[in-house]
C-alpha cells in the first residue's frame, strides 16, 4: 500500500483516517468500525463492500 495514497484516503462513512492492515489486506476505520478490502492492490472504498469489525477487533484497535 502506497503511504501517500493512505494519507489521502479517508473513510467514506465518517471521513476519518484509515489504518492499513497488511496481514488482512484491509483499510480499517476505527470510528465506523468497518474494514474495507484491498483487492489486487486497489482499495474498495464502498460501504456495502466493507466488513463490520467484531467487538474484539475494534477493542484491539483502541
Amino acid at each position: 500500500m502506497d503511504p501517500k495514497l493512505l494519507e489521502i484516503l479517508v473513510c467514506p462513512v465518517t471521513k476519518g483516517p484509515l489504518i492499513y492492515d497488511k496481514k488482512n489486506q484491509e483499510l480499517i476505520s476505527r470510528s465506523a468500525r468497518l474494514a474495507y478490502p484491498i483487492r489486487e492492490g486497489i482499495p474498495v472504498m464502498l460501504e456495502e463492500e466493507a466488513r463490520p469489525l467484531s467487538a474484539e477487533e475494534a477493542e484491539a484497535l483502541a
